[in-house]
């Protein structure tokens, strides 16, 4: 277990505009809200120490007894667990039912992950691997940089995309969370900067800060890239790699366009910094194919490319890849074995048959989700008109900006009835985003409907509504 402590100033960013003023609801069952809330984020994680009840009453300006009330009603829900004299530790509840009996409705409802349900392929995906599974039976089953047919047919797939690659330029790893904590640890070290959107992935945040590394955000502006400001902070802060998601940023959906990546490209070979591109929503467009990867416009070693099959096809598929110059793939593989010693076999073939196979499925999986994506538009303009977002033309997910600093009071009040949202804080730095949520469109209309009626009334009664409301009746 963990034992990180979160400084006061620290906890305080991550909870974000959490008081409701004026509200009939106890600022204690307000605070307890929130910070359950991280919890259930994975912004606060298992282990975690908190700040002393003095300490945090006076970040907060509130009283003691107010926050000793919060962490007894989180101790008593079997989210933290306190020590006398060790202060509070955050605990994950031994069962999802004690998780759940903090929440006071049975309807349950994840909206903060974007991730797809398996289709009928992935059943006859691993049927096909069963298969192939016997040639692979008179090997050891280590394999470091995973099963030829495998890297051949992301190569293939790369190929395809206009960018020539050979499978001695791939590495099979475990997602691509995986894979970009293996490039972390061969490429930086605990202190150094790593250059990131703003905002980005939670996950790619938690590799960094796991490496024990600094994350440099480099704000995204509206629907595009800020060259200048990327290559102004390269100059400033010298990191270590950048990571950057330029095929439908998650969370905003942004794609960015040709001239932007031939021009990155040029400045990562310039300042010699590696680029870790992550393509793991490249095939999820709903309009026309992505630009080429950012690699087809590098001739150096600095650009590097992360996959998966994960967002895709199905999240269970633990399998992804790296696409890389075969020296850095040498090199990954050299230091892989302090991590793991190889990805699933029976995953890795059955990867390897959907993307052999993948122009008999995906172009109805995009027919769908584009028709959730439009179906999920309208019923946020009709349950949320106050909402503003932009259509995203690929990834998973729309980026809502709300009326002001609401994210985490809305999600607090959201988990109370069990659904989970998620704030725009988990995608930015120092508490960042909380006018945001990201809202995925990957469930079908019904589902979304009956959870936006839900969520309508308890969004109508946050204090800045309210007084909208009522300032619009008077006038």
């Amino acid at each position: 277990m963990t034992s990180r402590r979160f400084g006061q100033q620290s906890l305080i960013q991550l909870l974000g505009h959490w008081q409701q003023t004026p509200s009939r609801i106890p600022l204690w069952q307000q605070l307890a809200a929130a910070l359950r809330l991280l919890i259930l984020d994975g912004r606060l994680v298992q282990g975690a120490r908190l700040p002393g009840e003095r300490e945090l009453a006076a970040g907060l300006n509130i009283s003691r007894t107010t926050v000793s009330s919060a962490l007894a009603q989180l101790r008593e829900q079997g989210f933290l667990q306190s020590r006398q004299g060790s202060g509070s530790q955050v605990v994950i509840p031994a069962s999802s039912t004690s998780a759940h009996r903090a929440m006071s409705s049975t309807t349950q409802l994840d909206l903060s992950t974007a991730s797809l349900m398996a289709g009928a392929e992935i059943h006859q995906a691993y049927t096909h691997a069963m298969e192939l599974l016997p040639s692979q039976l008179q090997t050891s089953g280590y394999n470091h940089k995973g099963v030829l047919p495998l890297r051949e047919s992301i190569a293939q797939r790369y190929c395809l995309r206009g960018l020539p690659t050979t499978p001695d330029q791939v590495m099979v790893v475990n997602g691509a969370v995986s894979g970009l904590a293996l490039i972390l640890r061969l490429l930086a070290g605990p202190g150094d900067r790593v250059l990131v959107d703003h905002p980005t992935y939670p996950s790619a945040l938690s590799a960094i800060r796991g490496a024990s590394c600094q994350a440099v955000g480099v704000p995204l502006l509206s629907g595009r890239w800020d060259i200048t400001g990327l290559k102004a902070t390269i100059a400033q802060t010298s990191p270590r790699l950048a990571y950057l998601i330029a095929d439908y940023n998650n969370p905003t959906g942004y794609c960015m366009d040709e001239a932007s990546r031939a021009e990155i490209a040029a400045i990562a070979a310039q300042t010699r910094t590696p680029l870790v591109i992550d393509e793991t929503l490249a095939e999820l467009w709903y309009h026309e194919p992505p630009p080429l990867p950012v690699a087809a416009f590098s001739n150096s070693e600095q650009v590097i490319s992360l996959g998966s099959a994960s967002k895709s096809f199905w999240g269970g598929l633990r399998i992804g890849w790296i696409r890389a110059s075969p020296s850095l793939i040498t090199s990954l593989i050299q230091i892989r074995d302090s991590l793991d010693l190889g990805s699933p076999l029976l995953s890795q073939l059955a990867v390897g048959w959907l993307l052999d196979n993948s122009d008999n499925f995906l172009p109805q999986r995009r027919r769908i989700l584009k028709q959730q994506r439009d179906d999920c538009q309208r019923l946020m303009q009709e349950y949320f008109p106050e909402w503003k977002t932009s259509m995203p033309v690929g990834g998973l997910s729309f980026w809502v900006e709300l009326p002001g600093m609401q994210a985490t009071q809305f999600s607090s009040r959201a988990s109370d009835i069990g659904i989970l949202l998620g704030t725009g804080t988990r995608f930015g730095l120092s508490g960042a985003f909380d006018r945001y949520l990201r809202i995925p469109f990957t469930a079908d209309e019904q589902t979304l409907r009956q959870a936006f009626q839900q969520l309508q009334p308890l969004w109508s009664t946050l204090p800045e509504n309210t007084a909208a409301a009522n300032y619009r009746k008077i006038f």
